[in-house]
């Protein structure tokens, strides 16, 4: 049986509900699974924490809130604060290497760091640096299928930037942690 508990976590303004509600189009439209989706975000929608939670599976979801994922996204280091002692044991941690420092990393998961950021100022814009991190993710989480990440991003971002966002994708997929 597929099952996965995802949380992505950063700052509002980082694109981070986006970045779920993408995954969950994904798995639910484009790879035919089941999935449930909340966000999370403080008062201030502009650098105060927000988080999108995901849950995918093969079979129907009947509690739509995580307890302990599996796998965590990191991209700010007040999300690492808050985020990473809840992730499972033997869970995967992905990192935004520039904006967090791991303080105390724990030793008992799998932490894979990649620059987001600069990956996405190679494209000439930072802002799709969420979208590199999603490229990282299915690559390493291997929780949704490649053409239906695809498939989501290009139905869910803005006219005129699919092809902006394909790159950025594909930049973060082929992205080796080293």
């Amino acid at each position: 049986m597929q099952y996965s508990e995802i949380r992505f976590s950063g700052l509002g303004g980082q694109g981070i509900i986006l970045t779920g509600y993408i995954t969950g189009k994904a798995a639910t439209i484009f790879d035919n699974l089941h999935a449930t989706f909340v966000q999370s975000y403080g008062p201030e929608s502009r650098g105060g924490a927000c988080s999108a939670q995901l849950i995918v599976s093969d079979k129907e979801v009947d509690y739509p809130l995580i307890t302990k994922p599996d796998i965590l996204i990191v991209m700010s280091q007040e999300a690492y604060y808050k985020y990473a002692k809840e992730l499972k044991p033997n869970g995967i941690m992905l990192v935004e290497e520039d904006m967090v420092k791991l303080e105390n990393a724990r030793t008992d998961v799998k932490i894979l760091k990649i620059p987001a950021s600069k990956l996405a100022e190679k494209l000439g814009k930072r802002m799709v640096a969420n979208i590199v991190m999603l490229g990282f993710f299915t690559a390493q989480a291997k929780t949704v299928s490649v053409k239906a990440m695809q498939e989501a991003i290009k139905d869910s971002v803005p006219h005129g930037t699919e092809e902006l966002n394909l790159k950025a994708f594909q930049l973060g997929y082929d992205y080796k942690p080293s």
